[in-house]
C-alpha cells in the first residue's frame, strides 16, 4: 500500500511548475549566473598572442587540448579568465573533507554546527587560492616558454596568475550563490554546463571526420552505441542499493507499549559518487596542462614525467585506475559512509541488525559489507573512466566524452530532477495546507456563549 506522499509524487504534474513562483525565480536566477559563466569563458587573459594560440589549439584540439576543454568549458582553448575552471575549488573541498575526517581538531570543528561549517568553508577558500595560484603559475610559465606571450617577463607572469586566480575565485563565488539562492548545487552545475556546452562541437568534429573518411561508419555507430550503453550503466549503478534489514524492539513509553518496527539501511553501490574520478582527473590535469602549452620548452623533469605518465601511456592508465579505486575506498570509509558513526547511531536508536550484536560487531559487519560492495562500485567507476581513454588513445577516436564527463552529467541531471520534484511536492503540500485552512475557516460555525450563571 503506497503512502500518501508516494501517491502525491506519482500524480505530480510538471504543469505545477507554473504555479511555483519561488521555484521559477530560483531557476531563472541560476540560469542567469550560468550565462555569466559562459560569457566569461570568452574573455581572454591579457598579454597572449591570439593568432599563435589559435594555431596551437587547432593542432592540439583533437588530443590533450580536447580533454582540457571539456573540463574547463572551452575556456582553456581560448585561454580565458576561467582557464582553470572550478577544479581548484573542487580539489580543495575534497582535501578539506578528507582532512576533516582525519584531523581531530577539524572533526571537532565540524560538530560545532553552523559556526564550524563556516570556518571549514573559509579554510576551503584559502586552500583554493593556494591551489589556483600554483596551477596558474604553472600555466603562465608554460605559456611563456611555449612562445605564446606577446611580452614575456615578470609582468606577464603576474598578470596572468592574478587574472586566472581571480577567475577561479569568481567561479567559486558564483557556485556558492547558486547553491544559496538558486536551484541545485552550484559547483556541480558549473561543471555540468561546461561539459554540455562542448558536446555539440565535439559531435560536429566527430561526424565531420566520418564524412571525410577518416573514421569508418561502423566505428561511428559503435561509439554512439557505447555512449548510450555507458549512460544506461551509470544510471543503473548510481541508483543501485544494498539494503540491510534493521529491527527495532518493543518499547514502553509511560503506560503504553509500542510494537517493534523494521526498516532498511540503504548502502549505495557507489557511495563516493563522482568524487574519486574528479579527484584523480584533477591530479592529472596540471602536468597535462603544463605540457600542452610548453611545447618544446618543456624541461627535462617534465619530459621524463610525461614519457612515463603522459596520456595514453600504460603507467598513466594504471595510475588513473589506481587513484580512482583508492579514492573510492578512502572517501567512502572516511567521509561518505563512516561505519563507526552508523553503528553508534543504530545503537543509540535501539536498532540492530538481526543476528548481529549492536556496537563493535555491527561496525565490523558494516565494514565487511561496504568493502565487498566497493569491489563492484570502484570497478564500475574505473571501467567507465578507463574505456574512453583506451578508445581515444588506441583507436584514434577524437571525440572526447570521457567517463568522468558521463558520470558528472548523469549524476547532476539525476540530482537536479530529484530536487525539482522535491520542490514541486513541497509546493503541492503547501497548497493543500492552505486550502484546508481556508475551508476550516469557512465551515467553522459561530459558537454562542452560554449565559453566565449568577
Amino acid at each position: 500500500m503506497a503512502s500518501a506522499a508516494e501517491q502525491m509524487a506519482a500524480n505530480l504534474s510538471w504543469g505545477a511548475l507554473s504555479k511555483a513562483t519561488d521555484l521559477r525565480q530560483r531557476i531563472f536566477y541560476t540560469l542567469g549566473l550560468l550565462i555569466i559563466f559562459r560569457l566569461g569563458t570568452y574573455v581572454p587573459v591579457p598579454g597572449i598572442d591570439a593568432v599563435k594560440l589559435k594555431e596551437f589549439m587547432d593542432s592540439a584540439g583533437t588530443g590533450i587540448g580536447g580533454m582540457l576543454s571539456v573540463f574547463t568549458g572551452g575556456a582553456i582553448t581560448r585561454m580565458g579568465i576561467f582557464a582553470l575552471g572550478i577544479m581548484p575549488y573542487i580539489s580543495a573541498s575534497i582535501i578539506v573533507q578528507l582532512l576533516t575526517s582525519m584531523v581531530p581538531s577539524l572533526e571537532q570543528l565540524k560538530k560545532e554546527g553552523e559556526q564550524g561549517r563556516r570556518k571549514i568553508n573559509q579554510y576551503t577558500r584559502y586552500l583554493t587560492v593556494v591551489l589556483a595560484t600554483f596551477q596558474g603559475w604553472g600555466i603562465a610559465a608554460s605559456l611563456q616558454s611555449g612562445g605564446l606571450a606577446l611580452d614575456p617577463g615578470l609582468f606577464f607572469m603576474l598578470s596572468c596568475v592574478i587574472t586566472i586566480v581571480g577567475g577561479t575565485l569568481f567561479l567559486m563565488w558564483l557556485g556558492e550563490q547558486i547553491t544559496a539562492r538558486g536551484f541545485g548545487n552550484g559547483t556541480s552545475l558549473i561543471i555540468f554546463v561546461g561539459i554540455v556546452a562542448e558536446i555539440p562541437a565535439a559531435l560536429a568534429q566527430f561526424f565531420s571526420q566520418g564524412r571525410s573518411g577518416a573514421i569508418s561508419t561502423p566505428i561511428i555507430i559503435g561509439v554512439l552505441v557505447m555512449v548510450v550503453a555507458v549512460i544506461a550503466a551509470v544510471v543503473f549503478m548510481e541508483r543501485a542499493l544494498r539494503k540491510i534489514h534493521i529491527q527495532y524492539p518493543r518499547r514502553q513509553v509511560g503506560m503504553k507499549v509500542y510494537d517493534g518496527g523494521s526498516s532498511h539501511l540503504p548502502i549505495k553501490v557507489n557511495p563516493a559518487g563522482v568524487i574519486p574520478a574528479i579527484f584523480a582527473s584533477s591530479l592529472l590535469l596540471l602536468p597535462v596542462t603544463v605540457s600542452t602549452f610548453s611545447g618544446e620548452g618543456t624541461g627535462p623533469i617534465m619530459s621524463t614525467i610525461l614519457a612515463y605518465f603522459g596520456p595514453g601511456q600504460p603507467l598513466y592508465l594504471l595510475f588513473y585506475v589506481g587513484m580512482i579505486v583508492f579514492f573510492a575506498y578512502f572517501y567512502t570509509q572516511n567521509v561518505a559512509f563512516k561505519t563507526d558513526e552508523v553503528a553508534e547511531n543504530l545503537k543509540n536508536q535501539n536498532g540492530f541488525i538481526p543476528g548481529i550484536r549492536p556496537g563493535k560487531k555491527t561496525e565490523e559487519y558494516l565494514d565487511y559489507v561496504v568493502t565487498r560492495i566497493l569491489v563492484l562500485g570502484s570497478g564500475y567507476l574505473a571501467a567507465v573512466c578507463f574505456l574512453p581513454e583506451i578508445l581515444r588513445n588506441y583507436a584514434g577516436i577524437p571525440f572526447y566524452f570521457g567517463g568522468t564527463s558521463v558520470l558528472i552529467v548523469v549524476s547532476v541531471t539525476m540530482d537536479s530532477i530529484n530536487q525539482l520534484q522535491s520542490h514541486l511536492l513541497a509546493h503541492q503540500y503547501e497548497g493543500l495546507i492552505e486550502k484546508s485552512q481556508l475551508r476550516g475557516r469557512k465551515r467553522a460555525p459561530a459558537v454562542n456563549k452560554p449565559p453566565a450563571r449568577r
